[in-house]
């Protein structure tokens, strides 16, 4: 295992909801780099989702604003994604990813994360209609 480990995908019906967790224990959730979450569904180029510093920051995509709300808590660890209202749409495999190329300088970009090299594997998200 690497140092970003997402967990809490699954499968569930359309406008039900999850909970992701990616525990880092590379210790990135002080703030001092830009965290996020993308998505890649089968056959589809990577989408950024959201990108965050600290819990007041977070930057998302129109695609899951206001259905899906990214917290970090440097204390535990660990960045967290709550989806509600899932679409099966939302259907692909969620990773969690941390740019540590440059540190945070001005907020951090949403679509940026989709290129963020350093990341976990990968939890699967399945939504039935």
């Amino acid at each position: 295992q690497g140092d970003l480990v997402e967990s809490g995908g699954g499968s569930v019906q359309a406008g039900g909801s999850l909970r992701l967790t990616c525990a880092a224990s590379g210790g990135y959730t002080d703030g001092t780099y830009c965290m996020g979450w993308f998505r890649q569904a089968h056959g589809k180029e990577r989408e950024g989702l959201v990108a965050i510093f600290n819990s007041d920051s977070a930057t998302y995509a129109d695609s899951v604003k206001d259905r899906f709300t990214a917290s970090i808590d440097n204390a535990e660890n660990s960045l967290y994604l709550q989806m509600n209202n899932l679409k099966p749409e939302d259907s692909g495999i969620y990773y969690c990813a941390a740019d540590l190329t440059h540190k945070v300088y001005g907020g951090c970009s949403f679509w940026a994360v989709a290129h963020f090299t350093h990341r976990g594997q990968g939890t699967q998200v399945t939504v039935s209609s």
